[in-house]
């Protein structure tokens, strides 16, 4: 790490109570993260356990009103704050989990649910005890949830859920899954919300998929065979689901570009450290025109984006992201910290390409950002429709 500062300096977007935050996060990830890393990697999954200790440090379900043992604050930054730490970081892909569980899943649940449902939900969420997914992603269905074919019927007091689900996050750990169901023909209109309890008969878990990067993140393939599921469990009303899917993505998205962002600068950090420390032909390799201009370029594109994505941080707190603006910015961030990350290999030489170095694990991670939330291709289309085209 250089001496220096490269990102970070005069950024109007925290006050002291998100600083503060931010301690808390690294002293969470140096203490409970750090010493067991590499096990979950080989693993590919963390111990459920490690909710628990997310949620006793603060760092899980602070958007949850106190009354349900939450931390009370909606205010979005805390969010910005902790997929910033645990995208730096270079040990805390395993952290994933908690990170989608606080930007993506939990909302459904506090902004969703009626009263008896938060009741009986949150309190076990908000300690790490009940841990939660959400299913969108089938075999013929990514990024067009009109193709969702997993079918909810419904029989009296309950549904009864039969499908298949893929390429779900937490789906290893999960207790608590929100389900993309098709409760009518209609492509939009017919689609709903169910959240499916795992000990329930006929949902099944396949093998925790093997994934290119993100070893220590589970991820799986889901079994509906007949689940019964309670009426009381339906998210808002029938029907409801795609518009309540749609309202949630640009969330999902902007957090993905402040992780992609963050991510981008600690891969940048390191790889400065490394042009530094590392000779050839008698001189540091940072030395070269070559690797300072690489350098250089990278460093203002991450800094110029930086400053965008706290833009629309702010848009976000006054209720003012748009769907294209997440989408730009998810698909603007996440090219460039793949790019990013294979430059940067590159200026390792042959040490880049050994895994116990870093940048290789860095390398690893960095692609699935531009595919999962919604691919690059579909990101474009929302904003290319925009613009009337």
């Amino acid at each position: 790490m250089s001496s220096t500062p490269v990102f970070g300096a005069g950024r109007a977007l925290f006050e002291t109570d998100h600083e503060d935050f931010r301690q808390v996060v690294r002293a969470f990830v140096d203490t409970h993260v750090r010493p067991h890393a590499e096990d979950w990697e080989r693993s590919g999954i963390v111990p459920k356990d490690l909710f628990v200790k997310a949620a006793e440090a603060g760092i899980l379900g602070f958007s949850i009103a106190e009354v349900y043992g939450g931390g009370g604050s909606e205010d979005f930054r805390f969010n910005v704050v902790m997929a910033e730490e645990l995208s730096r970081h270079p040990v805390s892909s395993g952290l994933g989990g908690i990170s989608l569980a606080n930007d993506v899943i939990i909302p459904y649940f506090t902004e969703l649910t009626t009263e008896d449902q938060r009741r009986r939900w949150l309190p076990g969420i908000a300690f790490g005890r009940s841990v939660v997914a959400v299913a969108m992603t089938e075999p013929g269905a990514g990024s067009d949830l009109a193709g969702i074919r997993t079918r909810a019927v419904r029989d009296g007091d309950d549904y009864i859920v039969t499908g298949s689900k893929i390429f779900i996050s937490n789906g290893q750990n999960a207790d608590l899954v929100v389900t993309a169901v098709r409760t009518g023909d209609h492509p939009h209109r017919g689609l709903s919300l169910l959240v499916v309890d795992t000990s329930s008969p006929g949902f099944s878990r396949g093998r925790n998929l093997d994934k290119i990067g993100l070893h220590a993140q589970d991820t799986s393939e889901l079994s509906y065979e007949g689940v019964r599921v309670p009426a009381a469990n339906l998210l808002g009303e029938e029907g409801t689901g795609f518009s309540s899917l749609m309202r949630n993505l640009p969330q999902e998205r902007l957090s993905i570009a402040v992780a992609a962002v963050a991510s981008t600068e600690g891969v940048l950090e390191r790889t400065l450290a490394h042009l530094k420390e590392r000779h050839a032909f008698g001189q540091p390799i940072g030395s070269f025109q070559n690797s300072r201009f690489e350098m250089a370029e990278m460093v203002a594109t991450t800094r110029a984006h930086r400053a965008y994505i706290d833009s629309l941080v702010l848009a976000h707190l006054e209720g003012e992201l748009s769907a294209e603006d997440a989408a730009a910015a998810k698909f603007l961030t996440t090219e460039h910290s793949v790019a990013v990350v294979s430059r940067c290999l590159q200026l390792h030489g042959g040490y880049g390409y050994m895994r116990e170095y870093r940048i290789a694990q860095d390398y690893e991670d960095a692609r699935v950002t531009t595919i999962y939330g919604g691919t690059t291709e579909i990101m474009k289309e929302i904003v290319g429709r925009s613009l009337g085209l």
